[in-house]
């Protein structure tokens, strides 16, 4: 008999559609998986890329699931200092076997004082800001520090979520769900990480996320105080 894995997605205006779909794609393929996108409430919310996302449960009726995932986006800046919605982290990542984030949700588990201590990774303009939450920022992919799992930029989340398949059933689960989704990365061009890509490439990322960047600053030099 194949057992119910209860995974809880946040879901917020301005996330980062893919933070939430990649996984998603991935976990919902999982034997026994019930996934839930918990928000505030039910009603809509646009995307960071103007799709409209309907969650389907609320923080007041969802306190518990087996795994935590947060995404990122620029919609998670708004967030963090918004009390219910770090008390609803602190409450399901609790009893959680596992805790989740990709790309710049790192920075939601972050302030709800749940990285303190551990390991973790984020995107990469954002990477150094984790140690103003206590948590140790490691450049890799994928970093899992005991039940803290934590991705990379954006397209990281896929990888995230194929390593939380083989530790929620098995290698062979988690393969066969790549395989499934033809998940075989060959991209045109070798510019997805500051190490490969030119420095104008590079700069001009960087620019594009100044003002986002910016304000994550801000709030790390306030949560370090």
């Amino acid at each position: 008999m194949t057992m119910s894995i209860d995974i809880a997605f946040l879901g917020f205006p301005g996330l980062a559609l893919l933070d939430l779909s990649g996984p998603f794609e991935v976990l919902h393929a999982l034997p026994g998986a019930r996934l839930y996108l918990v928000a505030k409430d039910r009603q809509p919310f646009l995307s960071d890329c103007g799709l409209h996302v309907v969650p389907t449960t609320t923080y007041a009726e969802l306190r518990r699931a087996d795994v935590l995932c947060v995404p990122g986006g620029a919609g998670q800046i708004d967030l963090m200092d918004d009390q219910p919605t770090l008390e609803w982290l602190q409450t399901v990542a609790a009893p959680a076997r596992y805790v989740t984030s990709v790309c710049t949700g790192a920075f939601l588990l972050g302030a709800a004082g749940l990285l303190r201590g551990y390991r973790a990774t984020t995107h990469w303009a954002s990477l150094p800001l984790l140690a103003s939450y206590g948590a140790t920022p490691v450049e890799e992919r994928v970093v899992q520090d005991r039940n803290r799992l934590t991705g990379a930029g954006v397209t990281a989340g896929i990888d995230l979520a194929l390593h939380l398949a083989a530790l929620l059933s098995s290698r062979a689960v988690g393969e066969a769900i790549q395989l499934g989704l033809e998940y075989d990365p060959a991209p045109p061009f070798q510019s997805g990480h500051p190490r490969t890509a030119s420095a104008a490439v590079v700069e001009q990322v960087r620019k594009r996320f100044a003002q986002r960047i910016a304000r994550r600053t801000e709030q790390a030099r306030q949560a370090a105080r």
